[in-house]
């Protein structure tokens, strides 16, 4: 059994560095936080009990770069990395080197993660496990005549996935025989750029769809799912909104899809926190596995307002081979959350990235409002990473009531110096589609259409 971690080195940077050096602090875990030149005056710099500059401002040698990272952390005698999310968390290569190191990684082991990272692979594990997946080629398509039989089984439209895609990227929609030799060709081609394997797979294009995952935590003996989150409102394949419970699955499909999701993580062997991501069919209300992220999402916020239990810490203990201390039936949802990621980025100008100096920030408060951010006034946005800026969480009784809340906190809400996308998300949240619950992932772009 491995020994309760004693230090952790944080590789990531902003408000998820921020987090998990909290849930150190309250832990008692000294945290060591590995930052580039850019974040050396960052608040999760100065709130870490130590910080370690591992290169420059580009990510690829600071945030990105595994030898730097593994170096920092035997330099501090790190029991263990939390990688975040992005950069190294969904790395096998770098998840493997820390076990040849022998430096703890908090998360699942790099076979798992590699498994689940190819989308062709990760099908197949479901299949196994008994998980609906979306109709579609049982393996990777490399030749047009293969892919003209498997459209003639599922029909047209088509969704053409690199098998190493990930966040929105790498997809490609079909719409009729005529272009599918040419696009099939032209996404194996982006894929061997972007992500250094042309491997792609076929499925049928869902149109009126919605995005819904389920929060999974696992010691490796007890797997349990937190619920669902309902991630429908994105722009372009990105999150905009996350919210917990979905406002339109009932108590059979809530069920189905949670253990779906622990069958998945059985079957794999699967350790630590992770996301059993599903679309869900709104006209034929059914569900299929998409994808699994090895790591902790941005959103998992929106599960512990609702649930009462700390991810962060979760992942740390189990890290520290410490067993889950609660069972399925002492986890209940009460209540509902919702997520706006709040992003430096201006909603007028086609969503462009608006870096620059905060000059003033206010963050809103009172009853059932948390606030997860890495900015203050005075911080400059540096413009070589990801635009967001925090996370604003609100908890309601019910829907009505946090939607009511969220609005009342990002009027509340002031940054100033930096145009965000707080206003965008407030038309959002107050429009009459969205309070319905019935929409789908076409509905933010028709939304700006009608601005």
């Amino acid at each position: 059994m491995a020994e309760p971690l004693k230090s952790v080195l944080i590789a990531n940077r902003g408000e998820i560095a921020l987090r998990v050096i909290r849930a150190c602090k309250e832990l008692g875990i000294r945290s060591i936080l590995a930052h580039s030149e850019a974040d050396a005056d960052s608040l999760p710099a100065k709130l870490a009990d130590q910080a370690v500059c591992i290169g420059p401002a580009q990510a690829k040698w600071s945030y990105r770069d595994s030898t730097a990272v593994i170096s920092a952390a035997q330099a501090f005698k790190a029991d263990a990395i939390h990688p975040g999310y992005g950069f190294l968390s969904e790395n096998p290569d770098f998840a493997a080197l820390c076990e040849a190191e022998g430096v703890g990684f908090v998360g699942p082991s790099s076979t798992i993660i590699r498994s689940m990272g190819d989308k062709i692979e990760a099908k197949k594990i479901a299949r196994r496990a008994g998980v609906p997946t979306v109709p579609g080629s049982d393996g990777a398509v490399s030749e047009f005549a293969e892919a003209l039989a498997i459209a003639k089984e599922v029909g047209y439209p088509l969704l053409i996935k690199a098998a190493a895609g990930g966040g929105g990227r790498g997809m490609r929609v079909v719409e009729r025989e005529e272009t599918l030799e040419k696009d099939l060709n032209e996404i194996m081609s982006e894929a061997e750029v972007a992500f250094g394997d042309p491997s792609v797979y076929i499925e049928r294009y869902l149109t009126d769809i919605r995005h819904i995952e389920i929060q999974v935590i696992s010691d490796g003996v007890t797997t349990l799912h937190l619920g669902e989150r309902d991630c429908t409102a994105q722009r372009r394949n990105q999150k905009l909104v996350e919210e917990s419970p979905s406002p339109v699955l009932d108590e059979e499909l809530r069920r189905g899809l949670n253990e779906a999701a622990v069958a998945l993580c059985k079957e794999v062997g699967y350790v630590n926190a992770g996301t059993v991501e599903f679309v869900f069919d709104n006209t034929e209300r059914k569900y299929y596995f998409i994808e699994m992220n090895t790591r902790i999402q941005v959103e998992h916020p929106v599960s512990e307002m609702v649930t009462g239990i700390d991810l962060i810490k979760a992942q740390l203990l189990i890290a520290g081979g410490q067993p889950l201390d609660i069972r399925q039936e002492d986890i209940a949802i009460n209540g509902h959350a919702i997520e706006c990621r709040i992003n430096a980025e201006n909603p007028d100008q086609g969503f462009a990235p608006s870096p620059g100096t905060i000059t003033n920030f206010r963050a809103p408060g009172g009853f059932g409002i948390r606030m997860d951010t890495h900015i203050e006034t005075g911080y400059a946005i540096p413009p070589y990473y990801d635009s967001m800026v925090g996370k604003l969480i609100c908890w309601g009784r019910d829907r009505d009531e946090a939607i009511t809340r969220s609005l009342r906190a990002l009027e509340e809400m002031v940054v100033e110096g930096v145009t965000t996308t707080a206003s965008f998300q407030a038309e959002i949240l107050n429009s009459e589609q969205f309070r319905s619950g019935d929409f789908n992932t076409g509905f933010v772009a028709k939304f700006m259409t009608t601005r």
